[in-house]
């Protein structure tokens, strides 16, 4: 993504209501008829005259916490590297927020380590819970998980807990860890040392991104970010314990992959609307990885489907989705793309190609590098996007119209060369009024309320 492209859509204003992605917006819509009708937007950003995040007008923000400020608990400082977040519901109309921090060894603040929530003191990365009233004034502010590294996303079980997921497969031994990485770990936010910091280990160790669980039958799809070639796998847990509640995930279960017949990976897919029936579940081998990255692993004569950046992840009707943030055939993709949102229908076992983002040449299109993702009021999509340049969430209505949502305005860079933080961990209130979302750097949590349709 070339910074001039995004600058050219902050100068913008980036008003770009009425420009589609390209695909089939309406699948990913379905289950909110209420909003069929409605046309997506809320009209240009208006800048920000404390510097921190435009919105459209009507629309307003709190600042809920900021990296560096001393947590509510006094347990230390509030972590840097703000990432993938859940929202859920409290007694008497609080919310529990639960936060990644995708620190790693070395860099910026730590997650403080604490008794019963710790699983590798040398680790720096976990989760922090805030705890809100009705009118989302901070209540609590505390450690829910420490010692894992490089927590990226996660996503919600039907229990109303937090899987946080680490993007990493360093072994212990490697950058002082103490422990092996590259797990899932269960977060409860409203009380944290129920869950404690016990890995996940039968839902495999690799470089975890995110997760959702099928509220039907328990199975959980699971996205693996890996950075080099061969690029990741698409993944499914079948739990021995499917649906049990808060650490029925212990009990184990079955981790397999995706094949597709025919498609060794998924960026040679072009075209919106291509379908894939017959798609295949094949055991993986070694899910502790213990002497192979699972996507190196031995899959047979078939092989395996792999895809670069496999991002966000996330269940609506009766299918999982799941986004490729981009490709590249200079990285050793088959082909470049912008940005997929894929389709997986369990029941008829098929595989379509639902959107396609971009391309980065015209800078009426919203972007691309799609990552955190979640559903909106409307039933439309949020989308935060992750690259360079100026940085936006964007909605996309039923209709596939694009629309900015907010834009960070604070320049972490110079007047010469600005650079805004990227936003992250997208989610709402489970009265769907208020947008929480997250800015990376400098580590901020938002609370965005306003007429959301």
């Amino acid at each position: 993504m070339s910074a001039t492209r995004r600058q050219i859509l902050s100068r913008t204003g980036a008003s770009v209501a009425g420009i589609a992605f390209t695909g089939a917006l309406s699948e990913l819509f379905a289950g909110s008829a209420a909003a069929a009708g409605r046309r997506g937007g809320y009209g240009p950003l208006v800048p920000d005259p404390a510097g921190l995040l435009d919105l459209p007008a009507g629309f307003r923000y709190k600042v809920l916490s900021r990296q560096g400020d001393p947590l509510r608990s006094g347990e230390g400082p509030v972590p840097s590297n703000h990432d993938g977040m859940g929202a859920f519901p409290g007694r008497r109309g609080r919310v529990h927020l639960v936060r990644n921090h995708e620190n790693r060894v070395t860099g910026k603040i730590g997650v403080p380590t604490v008794p019963g929530l710790t699983y590798d003191p040398a680790a720096k990365g976990g989760c922090t819970a805030l705890e809100l009233d009705g009118r989302n004034n901070v209540l609590g502010e505390r450690v829910a998980i420490a010692g894992t590294a490089v927590n990226c996303a996660g996503g919600h079980t039907p229990w109303n807990t937090w899987l946080t997921c680490e993007e990493t497969e360093d072994r212990a031994g490697t950058n002082g860890y103490t422990k092996d990485h590259g797990f899932i770990f269960e977060v409860d936010g409203a009380d944290p040392h129920r869950t404690g910091a016990v890995p996940l280990t039968a839902m495999g160790r690799f470089q975890h991104e995110a997760i959702a669980v099928d509220p039907g039958n328990g199975i959980v799809y699971e996205t693996e970010d890996a950075f080099d070639r061969p690029f990741g796998l698409f993944y499914r847990f079948l739990p021995h314990k499917p649906l049990g509640g808060t650490g029925s995930l212990r009990a184990g279960g079955a981790l397999e992959a995706m094949r597709v017949p025919g498609v060794p990976d998924l960026s040679a897919v072009q075209e919106t609307g291509a379908r894939f029936d017959g798609v295949e579940w094949v055991p993986v081998p070694d899910p502790l990885a213990t002497e192979t990255p699972i996507r190196l692993q031995d899959f047979g004569p078939k092989g395996i489907t792999h895809a670069q950046k496999l991002e966000g992840c996330y269940w609506g009707g009766r299918a999982v989705y799941f986004v490729s943030s981009f490709a590249r055939r200079e990285n050793g993709s088959a082909a470049t793309h912008f940005g997929q949102v894929w389709k997986y229908e369990p029941d008829r076992r098929r595989l379509t190609l639902v959107v396609v983002f971009g391309p980065d040449t015209d800078v009426r299109l919203p972007g691309e590098s799609p990552d955190n993702i979640c559903l909106a009021p409307t039933g439309g999509l949020m989308v935060c996007e992750d690259g360079d340049g100026a940085q936006h969430v964007f909605g996309v209505s039923r209709r596939g119209e694009v629309y900015p949502v907010a834009r960070g305005a604070h320049n972490i860079g110079t007047p010469d060369a600005p650079e805004w933080g990227e936003f992250a961990g997208v989610t709402f209130s489970p009265d769907r009024s208020t947008m929480y979302v997250n800015c990376y750097t400098p580590g901020t949590t938002f609370a965005v309320t306003g007429p959301w349709h």
